[in-house]
Formats: C-alpha cells, sequence, structure tokens
C-alpha cells in the first residue's frame, strides 16, 4: 500500500508539472500583475456601435495569479437589441467587503482581457430571442443566493454564478470547461440540471 502511495503521489505530481507547462507556455496565462494588466478588448465580440441586433456571449479566461494555473474566471455579456454597450454580468470576490455583494453587473468590454490572460467564447447567440433571454439572464443574476460569500473552493465563486444563470437560461447550451472549479457547486441541493441543459447531476454534499 505505501508503494502505491508512492506511486499515485507521483503521478500526481507528474500531471501537475505538466500542466503548470502547459498553461505556463500557451500564453494563456500572461499576466504577472493584476495592478498593470491589460484589460483591453480582445477583438471577440462584436462592436454593440454597429451591432443593432441582440447579443448574449459567454466567455472564459485564466483566473489571476496562481490561481490560472488551475482554474478558470467565467463571465456573460448581454447586449439588447439596439443597445450601444455589453452589459456584463459575473461574480467578483474581492468586491464582497466594500460593495456587500459578489456579484457586479457593468458596462465593460465584453472581450476584455482578464488581467492579461485572453479570454475565449463559449457561447455566442444573437438575433430574434435573444432579447427574452437577456431578460431571463438578468432576473437570474438578481436572484443569485450566494451573493454575500465566495470561496475559491469548492464555491461557490464566479464559475457558480455562471453556472446559476446558465440553469435559468438553458437556450444559451454552454458546456463549461472542467477548469470551471465551482461550476458544480449546488449548497445543499441534492440535484440540479447541468449548466448547458442537457442533463442532470447529483451532489454528494
Amino acid at each position: 500500500m505505501p508503494l502505491l502511495r508512492r506511486k499515485c503521489l507521483a503521478a500526481l505530481a507528474g500531471y501537475l508539472v505538466l500542466a503548470f507547462l502547459f498553461v505556463g507556455f500557451s500564453g494563456e496565462l500572461g499576466a504577472q500583475s493584476w495592478r498593470t494588466a491589460t484589460r483591453a478588448p480582445a477583438g471577440l465580440a462584436p462592436d454593440p456601435a454597429t451591432t443593432p441586433e441582440a447579443v448574449v456571449q459567454v466567455y472564459a479566461a485564466r483566473a489571476v495569479s496562481w490561481r490560472g494555473y488551475f482554474g478558470v474566471h467565467t463571465w456573460i455579456a448581454a447586449k439588447p437589441t439596439g443597445a450601444t454597450a455589453f452589459t456584463v454580468f459575473e461574480v467578483l470576490g474581492f468586491q464582497l467587503r466594500r460593495a456587500g455583494t459578489v456579484v457586479r453587473s457593468s458596462e465593460r468590454a465584453a472581450d476584455g482581457y482578464w488581467y492579461g490572460n485572453r479570454p475565449w467564447v463559449l457561447s455566442d447567440v444573437r438575433g430574434p430571442g435573444v432579447d427574452a433571454l437577456i431578460a431571463r439572464i438578468r432576473t437570474a443574476a438578481a436572484a443569485y443566493p450566494y451573493a454575500e460569500t465566495y470561496h475559491v473552493w469548492p464555491g461557490p465563486n464566479s464559475n457558480t454564478f455562471t453556472a446559476w444563470v446558465l440553469r435559468a437560461v438553458p437556450e444559451l447550451r454552454v458546456d463549461l470547461p472542467a477548469t470551471a472549479i465551482g461550476k458544480d457547486f449546488l449548497g445543499w441541493r441534492p440535484v440540479a440540471f447541468t449548466p448547458s441543459g442537457t442533463g442532470a447531476q447529483i451532489n454528494l454534499f
């Protein structure tokens, strides 16, 4: 048994080293300091000033600092028909003490770098019927049950919030990546739909 345990630990260490090297050299984890890291648009979102139709996009980007070696931050950007700016819905743990809530909805670049880390698009939905989805996104964001709590692991965190909203709007059909730590946090609920709306999951607490 001790030999087996040592082999398992060695294998785990090997996987962590490979993950570290992949993230470090893949260009996905570029920011060294969040204070000076770029938040500029990545060129993935349509220009709201010249895009009259309604748009919803879901994004993920490597988390800030050491967290980025293991997980991502996710958010939802929405632009109603005729609007000239995106509203981004997300959870920010660092604002809890100042604002009393971790939930933020703000007009910022939908595809902005997450403190130096380039985002990628998980979903892009546009056109007729999307305004109704945006209304449901707003309602779900306002009803988020963990607005006064934040834990990096196992949650609730930014990915718990995104998953909560996606369960309320399954038409977005978003399959959050495995690195979205916290997406499966259900609190004391024993069962729920998956964020993509294509199945169910069981919570073993």
